[in-house]
């Protein structure tokens, strides 16, 4: 087991977020994350990095507790983040965007790799990050969680405002990416992406975790989808 979340309880204020979130998720596997907007999705992958930490519960990650640990802390244990919106720099290129995180590690990912990983961002790295497309600033997203030498990627929502071919494009990364051994939290709208590239889903509604499964175990349980997702 590579993180293992107990009880999680997390605020914004007064505003009560995550009610009680458990799950553990193993090496190498893809564990999704679905549910309708403001159910706290995005929460639970802050709470997990520590930018929102949770006023109750644990998260152990390679057998370490996390609880009080900075998001940097967090990071250099092994954990990356490929946040909402990508969240880029605008006013860098390319190459100063994925080099701006490195943690250098033998073997391990580099420019190089990453260029060979995404040949689009060796195309364009001098150009700035607003002068990018929305797949290509999520393909850097992605690069620059790859090159601080992550044990664990969250995504969260990597797929939106994207083109077909682009979402695409993103599935055939995180296959990719679980090939080399890679373990990734995929937090997702679209259904169709996540069943097709998760091991695992958990639905989340009202701060909590109400249906998990496996994907083709979700795609025939229509009831689930209408009452939690919508669909």
């Amino acid at each position: 087991m590579i993180l293992k979340a107990e009880d999680i309880h997390t605020y914004y204020g007064d505003s009560y977020i995550l009610q009680g979130i458990s799950f553990e998720i193993e090496p190498g596997m893809v564990l999704g994350f679905l549910g309708r907007n403001g159910v706290g999705k995005t929460t639970l992958m802050h709470s997990l990095i520590g930018l929102v930490p949770p006023r109750r519960g644990k998260v152990t990650f390679l057998g370490r507790d996390l609880t009080g640990k900075m998001p940097y802390e967090i990071v250099r244990q092994g954990m990356a983040m490929v946040p909402q919106g990508r969240e880029i720099f605008p006013s860098l290129n390319v190459v100063e965007n994925l080099a701006v995180g490195h943690r250098p590690k033998e073997g391990g990912w580099d420019l190089e790799q990453v260029y060979e990983f995404f040949p689009r961002l060796a195309e364009r790295k001098e150009h700035m990050g607003n002068k990018l497309s929305g797949g290509e600033q999520q393909m850097l997203a992605v690069g620059r969680s790859l090159m601080t030498n992550p044990k664990l990627i969250l995504m969260d929502e990597p797929t939106e405002g994207l083109s077909p071919l682009y979402v695409q494009t993103m599935g055939e990364v995180i296959q990719k990416l679980k090939e080399g051994g890679m373990t990734i939290i995929l937090v997702e709208q679209n259904l169709r992406f996540a069943l097709k590239n998760a091991d695992h889903v958990h639905i989340i509604n009202k701060g909590g975790i109400v249906h998990s499964s496996d994907p083709e175990e979700l795609e025939a349980d229509t009831e689930t989808k209408q009452k939690y997702l919508g669909v």
